[in-house]
């Protein structure tokens, strides 16, 4: 109680985005809303951090074919907007526009985590499948499944936040919520990290089952009493336009089109070393599963800095694109350090060198997996 009291003495200028809460939207109820935005931030750091440095690595998955699977859950991200869309105008007798698909991306992406340690074991040798290609196309549907509930989750709820919150508030909302992806991303890294500093293959396992229980966890409860029902808004028989008009209105609000292609190559330019980075420092840098999981959280905790530097300048007028330039110039300095690190053996010794040799020798390219003594062949 004394906590409590305390807490609430504290003035709103000292808590980051409470500015963004409203009579409408309280603080608490906003905060666990964002929920999702955690489950899909531990999505993230799982398949394009510790599992992309494992697969290649650890099970000794061609770097090709890991960086297919990888790329898969972006296949679904152009379908956003129409799931955006849909989520606008769904038909419902229950009044929810936005429940049903939260409620079905977070069941997609439970259920691709569900089977993917079992598909990655068949695709790496370990086992015997009945069918050929059977790990090929089991891994591929277990990353689907993840990106099509991930993106399908982070649509929904991104617009159930901005249709509980007044209009003025929507802008910082959204930037919490963006916020708490990466505040997800960084808690997650540091967990699987911490988690994987003894490495094998069944601990691996226990992972990812223990982050699909997370996922459907943390969104049940950040759903729960959230949307309230409107069976006008949802009827049958309520005019809706098409996706054609909805997008050429989107058009005449600005220079859509033009933003949406810089933000394109912008994303593709600082994401592209994702599926390079956790396996350059295992395999080039030596650095131990655990080590390479929380490059991941330095990512995104420098994201988080980055993002809360732009906004302190831009609160104080300064020029977005200046802003944007030296972000680019900045990143290109972590890049070329990158590089470097190798030659100039620039490693911490705290990250937890592993002490293997950069190449694991002329079987690696055979695409014969080696053994893995901490797996027992019944699983």
């Amino acid at each position: 109680m004394k906590f409590a009291e305390a807490w609430r003495r504290v003035t709103p200028k000292l808590l980051p985005f409470a500015d963004a809460a409203t009579v409408e939207l309280p603080l608490g109820r906003l905060m666990r809303l964002s929920l999702f935005q955690v489950s899909v931030g531990g999505a993230i750091v799982l398949l394009n951090g510790t599992l992309n440095r494992v697969m290649i690595v650890e099970l000794w998955i061609p770097a090709w074919l890991v960086a297919a699977m990888v790329s898969l859950p972006l296949v679904f991200a152009p379908f956003r907007a129409l799931i955006g869309f849909r989520s606008d105008h769904h038909r419902s007798v229950l009044g929810w526009r936005r429940v049903p698909y939260v409620w079905m991306g977070t069941l997609i992406q439970f259920g691709g985590l569900a089977i993917m340690p079992f598909a990655l074991l068949v695709l790496s040798g370990t086992g015997t499948a009945a069918l050929p290609y059977a790990g090929e196309v089991a891994a591929a549907l277990a990353f689907l499944l993840v990106g099509i509930g991930l993106h399908t989750t982070q649509t929904a709820g991104i617009a159930l936040a901005t249709d509980l919150a007044p209009e003025e508030s929507r802008p910082r909302v959204v930037a919490l919520l963006y916020v708490m992806l990466l505040v997800g991303m960084v808690i997650s890294a540091l967990v699987f990290g911490v988690v994987l500093r003894e490495f094998h293959h069944i601990k691996l396992i226990q992972v990812i089952q223990g982050a699909a229980v997370a996922t459907m966890a943390l969104n049940i409860f950040a759903l729960w009493k959230q949307e309230p029902r409107n069976p006008e808004q949802t009827d049958k028989d309520r005019p809706r336009p098409t996706f054609r008009e909805s997008w050429d209105a989107l058009e005449k609000t600005g220079p859509a089109i033009r933003l949406l292609v810089v933000v394109a190559f912008g994303t593709a330019g600082f994401n592209m070393q994702d599926i390079l980075l956790e396996p350059y420092g295992g395999e080039i840098l030596a650095l131990s599963v655990s080590a390479t999981t929380l490059l991941t959280a330095l990512m995104a905790g420098g994201t988080l800095v980055g993002f809360a530097w732009a906004a302190r300048a831009l609160g104080r007028g300064a020029d977005a694109l200046s802003l944007a330039a030296l972000g680019s110039l900045a990143g290109i300095g972590g890049f070329t350090a990158v590089i470097f690190a190798a030659p100039l053996e620039s490693t911490v010794d705290g990250l937890g060198r592993q002490g293997i040799p950069p190449h694991h020798g002329p079987e690696r390219h055979e695409g014969r997996p080696r053994d893995l003594p901490h797996l027992p062949r019944e699983v």
